[in-house]
C-alpha cells in the first residue's frame, strides 16, 4: 500500500495548480519522510536579488506536509501551524527541503525540515503541525 499511496501523492502534488507555476519536484522516501527540490529563478527574488522568505516556507511546508500525509493515507492533511527560521540567502541553485515527522499525538502530527542551498549548507529550519482534515483524497484531486 505504501508505494502506491506514495506515488499518488506525488501525482497530486505534481498537478497541484501552483506548482505549475513553482515547478518543484517531490520525492517521498518512506514513511514520515519526504524531499522538495526546486530550482532558484529570479521570479522568487526580493528587491535585494535572494530567494524571498515564501520560497523557502513553500519547500519546508510542502517536504513537511508530504513526510506526514505519507502516513495518512484516507484524507487530505491540513498545516495547522508552521515556523520558519531564516538562516542564509539563496539566490541561485537548488534549494532541497527535507521534512520528517517527529511526534504523533492523537491527531496531531508535528514535522520538522531543513533547507539545504546547492552547496549543501543550511538556509533555513522550520517545523509545523498537521491534522487530517475530512477531506477523502480522491482522484479528482490529482490522487491517482
Amino acid at each position: 500500500m505504501s508505494q502506491a499511496h506514495f506515488a499518488k501523492l506525488v501525482t497530486m502534488y505534481h498537478a497541484a495548480p501552483i506548482n505549475q507555476w513553482f515547478q518543484p519536484r517531490l520525492r517521498i522516501l518512506e514513511k514520515g519522510s519526504a524531499e522538495v527540490e526546486l530550482a532558484v529563478r529570479k521570479e522568487f527574488y526580493h528587491a535585494a536579488g535572494a530567494a524571498h522568505g515564501s520560497i523557502y516556507f513553500k519547500a519546508l511546508d510542502d517536504a513537511t506536509f508530504f513526510a506526514v500525509q505519507s502516513l495518512v493515507p484516507e484524507t487530505f492533511v491540513l498545516t495547522a501551524s508552521f515556523n520558519l527560521y531564516f538562516l542564509r540567502p539563496v539566490s541561485e541553485g537548488h534549494l532541497l527541503a527535507r521534512g520528517r515527522v517527529v511526534s504523533r499525538a492523537k491527531r496531531v502530527y508535528i514535522a520538522e525540515g531543513v533547507l539545504f542551498d546547492s552547496h549543501g549548507k543550511e538556509a533555513a529550519r522550520g517545523s509545523g503541525s498537521f491534522l487530517p482534515s475530512a477531506i477523502p483524497l480522491t482522484p479528482e484531486m490529482g490522487y491517482r
